[in-house]
């Protein structure tokens, strides 16, 4: 990311690059940057990316990592492979905390602390861009014109704070496509979660106002809402409006009786709590979250590239990861004082329009918060280590049994989904020494092969996924596996050669005699042999895993073709047909199967239906 596009005023530079021949003089490279504030970024001969930090002075700090003075072997070996320095200056030490975590979660460099998700956060969405908004479930890119609350610990605290908001707000939450073609109300009307604007029995400042007071409810602000809820039940008892003033009524004890059962007692009550703990060179980040007064879970993190680095270090390095998409609470409580502790309260109050602070000795009841998520740490990282010890013990397992000179980095194992050989998809799962890394999975929607030729499928997938990993110079798997016998081994073993990748290790998984777990076939090709290593062996349990996880993820996405091939219409797709005449088609034949059966003039009889475009329509349909 430039530094235009991250919103500094101040441009970037990359005065440091080596002379052609010479070794990397750092020294006279510290010596031509400015003395301001601003963001380093190191890169090797390759141009990778190794670092990126941040400096009130830019030349004293990239200088102090060449200097004289002793330093760990971790920086050390990063020292010795810098080629390159690019910075990029701003304003404020504050900014370039804030273009530093930009540019850390843009390259990922190999020598930072880095926050290791695989999963983009659960938020609320409330579609304020409709007339009448619906709150919803979203994970994903945001859209402009939305209202998003969050993110949020956990799916299941965002649907239960939806759940909430039905009963108490009356907000609808059903696709815009079904409010569209509703004629009387739905169940939720009648178990009183929606006040049923698809059939107009509210108007739109009514509804309004209940999608404002949800809002304001999902920010923390219930006091506010309870007050309007109030003035709202006074004028209608005024107008003699009792039941509306009873529906008030009800929302305001619903409201009171769970502000009584908070368990934040003061303050704001949107509050994070953080706690780290260290072990065996690995850490854990343990976050609870509060809003508007609500305990809405808690979630481990694991850094990686913690090991000796300092937990001040490691803390501040999560902190500016982990706000980097998130806007900070009034108050954050922290296991670990920060020696920047201001500059980052500085940074996180700009972010987010208003004062944050950042506690790290507190006490009372929040220092009984503050263990409670210390302790929820601890058994987050001990549970873990225990997976880890398991996973490394397989892995090595499976290098025993295949005869392996050293176990493999990855493992990347292929399966492909169809029914009778339709909405075919193939999927990609990867594995390391620490488990699932789910943000290297693919799919792959297969087009052009005979239906139920799982051959062609298999070569299909194979040759997309290594041609692009080959086109951007990507990681090859330490074992390739593929889901199925020595028909679907051959097919790989051919695309790999075609593609110049024979010298990756290849293994085949078919199920054995009795399709039990645990008897599966595993077929080498290097050298030529199969066996059947037992439901005992450890490396078992692991390829067992990893070719489950192949088979969930490729029939969940055949499953979601399926579903939409379902749902779309025949018509869809035919040149010249479009939504109108689509629906005058459905509408004069009183529907699909009508259409199928009708002949190329009765097609033509349709207002907007020419006989060429008839006659194209029969040809599609049969």
């Amino acid at each position: 990311m430039s530094d235009s596009e991250s919103g500094h005023s101040a441009t970037g530079t990359g005065p440091a690059a080596p002379q052609q021949g010479d070794s990397f003089n750092g020294k006279a490279a510290a010596r031509k940057l400015s003395t301001g504030p601003g963001v380093y970024l190191y890169r090797d001969e390759a141009g990778t990316v190794l670092y990126v930090g941040k400096a009130a002075n830019l030349r004293k700090r990239v200088a102090s990592y060449f200097d004289a003075r002793p330093k760990g072997s971790r920086i050390m070996r990063m020292v010795s492979r810098i080629a390159h320095i690019d910075t990029a200056l701003t304003r404020t030490e504050s900014e370039a905390l804030l273009l530093e975590n930009e540019w850390i979660k843009a390259h990922r460099p190999r020598y930072n602390v880095l926050l290791r998700d695989d999963k983009s956060y659960p938020w609320i969405v409330m579609t304020t861009d409709h007339t009448y908004p619906r709150i919803a479930f979203h994970r994903g890119r945001r859209q402009k014109d939305r209202t998003y609350l969050g993110p949020y610990p956990s799916a299941s605290s965002v649907r239960e704070s939806i759940n909430l908001i039905q009963k108490t707000f009356r907000v609808r939450n059903c696709e815009d496509t079904v409010y569209a073609h509703r004629t009387r109300p739905c169940l939720q009307y009648q178990i009183k979660r929606c006040s049923a604007p698809c059939v107009d029995l509210v108007s739109a400042v009514d509804y309004q106002a209940q999608v404002d007071d949800a809002l304001l409810f999902l920010r923390g602000q219930s006091q506010q809402v309870i007050g309007r809820l109030i003035e709202r039940m006074e004028r209608a008892s005024a107008d003699l409006q009792f039941e509306q003033a009873a529906m008030y009524r009800d929302q305001i004890n619903t409201l009171k009786k769970m502000q009584s059962q908070q368990f934040v007692s003061h303050g704001t009550g949107d509050i994070d709590v953080l706690a780290m703990v260290r072990e065996q060179d690995q850490t854990c980040v343990q976050v609870m979250t509060f809003r508007g007064g609500r305990n809405l879970g808690q979630r481990s993190y694991f850094p990686a590239h913690t090991a000796g680095v300092e937990d001040e270090q490691v803390m501040a390095a999560f902190l500016g990861q982990f706000y980097r998409e998130r806007t900070p609470p009034p108050d954050l409580l922290l296991s670990h004082r920060l020696s920047q502790q201001d500059l980052y309260a500085e940074a996180f109050s700009e972010r987010a329009g208003r004062k944050v602070r950042l506690q790290a000795a507190p006490r009372g009841e929040r220092r009984q918060w503050l263990e409670l998520t210390r302790r929820n740490a601890q058994d987050a990282l001990r549970l873990n280590l225990a997976s880890d010890a398991r996973i490394s013990a397989q892995f090595e397992a499976l290098r025993e049994l295949l005869d392996l000179e050293e176990a493999p980095s990855t493992l990347e194992c292929f399966d492909i989904s169809h029914t009778a050989g339709n909405q075919t998809v193939g999927s990609c799962v990867v594995f390391d020494q620490q488990g699932a890394v789910k943000s290297l999975y693919r799919r792959f929607n297969l087009r052009n092969i005979t239906p139920g030729d799982d051959y062609a499928a298999m070569r299909q997938v194979l040759e997309r996924r290594y041609r692009r990993v080959q086109e951007e110079q990507g990681e090859l798997p330490g074992l390739l596996i593929v889901d199925g016998g020595k028909g679907q081994v051959t097919q790989a073993r051919e695309i790999l050669a075609e593609l110049g990748l024979s010298e990756v290790p290849l293994m085949g998984v078919a199920k054995g005699p009795s399709r039990r777990a645990g008897h599966e076939e595993w077929i080498l090709e290097q050298p030529a042999r199969s066996f059947i290593p037992g439901p005992e062996s450890p490396a078992s349990h692991l390829i067992q895993q990893i070719r489950d996880e192949a088979h969930r993820f490729a029939i969940t996405g055949h499953r979601g073709q399926r579903a939409k091939a379902a749902t779309q219409s025949p018509l869809e797709g035919i040149a010249g047909v479009g939504a109108g005449r689509r629906k005058a088609l459905l509408s004069h034949f009183g529907g699909i199967r009508g259409v199928r059966q009708a002949g190329v003039e009765e097609l033509a009889s349709v207002p907007g239906v020419s006989k060429q475009l008839a006659q194209r329509i029969f040809d599609a349909l049969h």
